[in-house]
């Protein structure tokens, strides 16, 4: 398993407590290339190089996967160093979500299937690794499809504290709200809110509209924790533009409401906000569509690393998630 840091870098502690758990949970050999052991000044400086670091992963015929070591806000940056036909020679399977989505719908427009996992803190947080997540991961890592996503039985947001190590709070999960009654199935598009707005403000790589025709939107909103009007903005411009009518289906990841240093106190119904929200812009745009919301992807844990370029299957019937 490749490590690289197309996106920011992170401690030698977490750095190292990862690959123990690659190596120790799924006996994967972590090869760390250049750029996840170089600090955050020459990673801004260098978006070629953070490129070309991803570029020979792919290349290298020894490795079967390549996972990014955290997210960032700057990856975009980094793309138009990217040479599509390197990475679509052996289309190994990638790790990454976050600021990673932007790589991640970069291989979605060359048919590319990527994964919502990295280093840190999908594989750093807790004293131990969320039996959940080991499940999913275990999944992505060695089979060919992510299969049934059930509902983890207990949720959090909670900041994991690495000096004290002290486990956090976990709540009761309250279940997943679902909208519409037919059944689908579609390519997943989207990721984290963020970058899929950037990638609408640039222009610069979207897929072609018919590309998306029958697809599964999929979104969540990270620790910036936007306000539920932001995110009905966002959509409604994609409906303006005639993106959203695209869509059969929606999957909305559990929000995450607590982040340091937020500069807004996030109400107490935050996610039932985002959901009406959400709901608005769709009954606008897109009334046939099948939704569902509250899913264990994205900022919250514990999370599935969600296949963007998978198919999913949304059926409401029965409440069921499927991901082949």
């Amino acid at each position: 398993m490749a490590v690289v840091a197309p996106s920011r870098p992170i401690d030698e502690s977490h750095l190292d407590r990862a690959c123990a758990r690659l190596r120790d949970v799924f006996s994967l050999d972590p090869v760390v290339f250049e750029s996840a052991r170089r600090d955050w000044e020459w990673l801004r400086d260098n978006p070629a190089a953070r490129a070309a670091d991803v570029m020979e992963a792919f290349e290298d015929p020894s490795i079967r996967g390549v996972i990014a070591v955290t997210g960032g806000d700057d990856q975009l940056r980094v793309l138009p160093h990217l040479d599509p036909t390197r990475l679509t020679a052996s289309p190994t399977r990638f790790f990454g979500f976050s600021d990673n989505d932007n790589l991640r719908l970069f291989l979605w427009n060359h048919g590319v299937v990527s994964y919502g996992a990295t280093l840190h803190p999908t594989l750093t947080v807790d004293p131990e690794l969320h039996p959940y997540v080991e499940r999913y991961l275990r999944r992505a890592f060695f089979e060919r499809s992510i299969g049934v996503v059930e509902p983890a039985p207990e949720w959090t947001d909670d900041w994991f504290d690495f000096d004290t190590e002290a486990p956090r709070e976990w709540r009761d999960n309250p279940g997943r709200t679902w909208r519409g009654d037919e059944r689908v199935t579609g390519r997943l598009w989207g990721g984290n809110f963020s970058v899929v707005k950037w990638h609408l403000q640039t222009g610069r790589y979207l897929p072609d509209p018919d590309d998306l025709e029958g697809a599964v939107l999929a979104l969540e909103t990270s620790e910036d924790v936007p306000l539920p009007r932001e995110v009905r903005y966002t959509l409604r411009a994609m409906g303006e533009r005639g993106l959203l009518e695209r869509f059969d289906g929606l999957l909305m990841g559990r929000p995450r409401t607590y982040s340091p240093g937020l500069e807004w106190e996030p109400p107490a119904d935050y996610g039932a906000q985002l959901r009406a929200e959400v709901l608005s812009v769709l009954d606008a745009y897109n009334p046939d569509a099948t939704a569902v919301f509250d899913v264990e992807f994205g900022h919250a844990d514990p999370a599935v690393p969600l296949p963007l370029g998978a198919k999913a299957t949304l059926d409401p019937a029965v409440g069921r998630l499927r991901i082949d």
